[in-house]
């Protein structure tokens, strides 16, 4: 079943996090439109969700994906770059709000992509959803506003430069 895919305020939140109070959703809302401001002038990229995720899918295999939006950024040539922010079902039904920022993989044996930089965090006692989101959020932007050039992070990373 595909995700569906809207803006921030077409998420359904109560649904897809029904332990959370009023304060925390306005919370992650709050931490969303940061992503939504830091996007580049007419960038239409849309959250993405799962209802079938709200509640831990135990058994699936992959990482069930709640909540996400991914900017990706094309260059000349087909180089990419991808900037990704969700909230995953981490192990023995733990949430997590994972963030990375990848590039197109130009190495000779071609897998993909490399994560420049990456960030998982795992809600447990010591860290809420809304903060754990909060702290990715900022992560995110921060890497929205350095250059939106695939080449920059992989230098940044020291991966191979791509081939022209």
């Amino acid at each position: 079943m595909p995700m569906s895919r809207g803006t921030f305020d077409d998420v359904p939140l109560t649904t897809l996090f029904p332990h959370l109070s009023a304060a925390d959703l306005e919370s992650l809302g709050r931490a969303a439109r940061a992503v939504d401001t830091a996007r580049a002038a007419g960038e239409m990229v849309e959250w993405e969700w799962e209802l079938n995720h709200a509640v831990f899918p135990d058994g699936q295999s992959g990482t069930p994906v709640v909540l996400g939006i991914d900017v990706v950024a094309h260059d000349d040539g087909g180089d990419q770059l991808e900037f990704l922010l969700q909230v995953v079902w981490a192990d023995r039904g733990r949430l997590a709000v994972d963030a990375a920022v990848n590039v197109a993989c130009w190495c000779e044996t071609d897998h993909g992509t490399h994560d420049v930089d990456a960030l998982s965090l795992v809600v447990d006692e010591e860290i809420s959803l809304p903060e754990a989101f909060a702290t990715a959020v900022e992560r995110v932007t921060g890497w929205l506003a350095d250059p939106r050039n695939a080449d920059y992070w992989r230098d940044r990373a020291a991966l191979q430069p791509r081939r022209r």
